[in-house]
């Protein structure tokens, strides 16, 4: 019987970027171990503590404010949750917050925003380049894995601008698929920054419960593709 449902924000930074999400839920599960934090388990020969994370960080890529959520066997508070995990959190890993939430509640992402810091001289000409994908009302890329297909990715592309020194990009998350961060930076000519050394952050989390606003129908079905 779940008692708690605790809904944690946390960010990934430094060399912890480069873990896989695998480790990340073993570090987890260490952690709550060594909090002696009431978690509820699951069934089988192999039990492991009840995590659900809202949207896996890929590999390399920090994670500002992600989102995890823990079923609980015994009531606990959500700042006590927080504060025993803040003590076993390794370097890289900060616990934000933590909040009850209802035990049925799941988290449901609504859109993610990457940055990505762009140098003076790569700068000049992205504005105009922005302007012509926004104002496009297609945007077709390739995939090879699972198989090989072309997706347009424009329904799921919400906002792009340059913050500063850097490239900020809007992107829904739609049950039907999204667009990859790096994808975009292709379209706008520009993907070898990351194979330069530069590192794509995802700044901020959208989850469908704590939006005032519904996901726009625009985006409702998601990405659009077809095979090779």
């Amino acid at each position: 019987m779940v008692r708690e449902k605790i809904r944690i924000r946390f960010s990934k930074t430094g060399d912890l970027r480069l873990i896989s999400h695998h480790d990340l839920m073993r570090c987890f599960e260490r952690m709550l171990r060594r909090a002696s934090i009431p978690y509820r388990s699951t069934a089988g020969y192999n039990p492991k503590p009840r995590l659900i994370f809202a949207l896996s960080l890929p590999l390399g890529i920090s994670g500002a404010e992600e989102v995890v959520e823990l079923e609980l066997n015994e009531e606990l508070s959500a700042d006590d949750v927080r504060q025993r995990l803040c003590r076993q959190a390794p370097p890289g890993l900060e616990i934000l917050s933590a909040r009850r939430i209802e035990p049925k509640t799941t988290a449901h992402v609504q859109s993610v925003c990457y940055r990505i810091a762009v140098p003076g001289d790569r700068r000049d000409c992205l504005p105009e380049k922005i302007e012509a994908l926004l104002a496009s009302s297609e945007c077709w890329i390739e995939r090879t894995r699972p198989r090989p297909r072309k997706i347009d990715v424009r329904p799921c592309l919400l906002d792009l601008r340059l913050v500063s020194a850097a490239l900020e990009m809007d992107i829904a998350v739609t049950p039907s698929g999204t667009a990859r961060p790096d994808e975009i930076l292709e379209l706008l000519g520009v993907r070898d920054l990351l194979e330069a050394g530069a590192i794509l952050e995802r700044i901020k989390m959208e989850l469908a419960d704590e939006c005032a606003a519904p996901p726009c129908p625009e985006i409702a079905s998601g990405v659009k593709g077809h095979e090779s």
